[in-house]
């Protein structure tokens, strides 16, 4: 069972905001195009493993 709270919450806004500071902000900014251009795509691959993580995130119970 996914985690909806992980996949929706974190994975996609993150990714969605990557996506629009490297494709929207970065060429607005000519000095420090490559700086923004790199923090968005990390931001947006961590945004891809937190959604990929929230797929596959399931509650075990704990055997005493």
């Amino acid at each position: 069972m996914a985690s909806k709270a992980i996949t929706v919450g974190v994975g996609i806004p993150m990714i969605i905001v990557g996506a629009l500071m490297a494709w929207l902000w970065a060429p607005i900014e000519a000095d420090l195009q490559n700086q923004i251009e790199l923090v968005g795509s990390i931001i947006g691959i961590l945004g891809v493993v937190f959604f990929i993580s929230g797929l596959f995130y399931t509650k075990e119970p704990v055997m005493h």
